[in-house]
């Protein structure tokens, strides 16, 4: 009887892509998020997202609907548009001065000088509907940002592509996430209540949309 390929994939079924080879037809391409900026290609970029895999591993950032690790996204090449982007950040570049700035709170969070290196990560989305675009650009910014030994930036951006039809939202939460990791240190702390669009865009605005968390909840 004829076997059929798993849905998800494995390593040698060439459905994948390769960890230590970039392919930059089967990578979305980077999108205004890092326009001006210094995208990251060949080398570079693989050595980052080889990274990214370890986080993400760590703190179980898996995509649920392909049951394997978000980093793999990047090598499905059944999916050559979906995935992420990086690029690091220029603070000469006109979209830099608009970013969050980084605040010393009390002497707990960061000031300009402890957070001069910034990494900006873009990801698109398999669908403009992804209904885990939200929870997975979350589980990839804390995973990022809380193992920031790992690697050499001091901050690590990210943001939804345009494409997603929640973008503004989704990005509006990251970007509440961010100023409250900059002024804390802390990757969990949560906004002030009714603050921004809640932990779940689609599911209205403040806390009272925000979704449940158990303690052994990776994100």
């Amino acid at each position: 009887m004829p076997s059929f390929p798993s849905p998800f994939g494995s390593d040698d079924d060439g459905l994948f892509d390769r960890y230590d080879e970039f392919v930059a037809d089967d990578l979305p391409r980077p999108g205004e998020f890092l326009d001006s900026h210094d995208v990251l290609a060949g080398a570079d970029h693989l050595a980052f997202h080889r990274l990214t895999r370890d986080c993400f591993e760590e703190r179980k950032v898996y995509d649920m609907t392909f049951n394997y690790n978000l980093a793999r996204l990047n090598l499905d090449t059944r999916h050559g548009n979906a995935g992420f982007r990086y690029a690091v950040e220029r603070g000469d570049a006109a979209d830099a001065a608009g970013a969050v700035a980084p605040a010393d709170a009390d002497g707990d969070g960061f000031d300009d000088d402890d957070c001069d290196r910034v990494l900006r990560a873009e990801f698109t989305p398999t669908t403009p509907f992804c209904p885990q675009t939200h929870t997975l650009t979350i589980g990839a910014f804390r995973a990022w940002n809380d193992l920031s030994d790992r690697h050499e930036y001091d901050l690590v951006r990210v943001r939804a592509a345009p494409m997603h039809n929640q973008s503004e939202a989704v990005n509006n939460r990251l970007t509440e996430l961010e100023e409250r990791f900059l002024e804390t240190g802390d990757v969990e702390t949560e906004a002030e209540e009714g603050a921004g669009t809640g932990s779940n865009p689609m599911a209205g605005t403040g806390d009272a949309g925000a979704q449940t968390r158990s303690p052994d909840a990776p994100f």
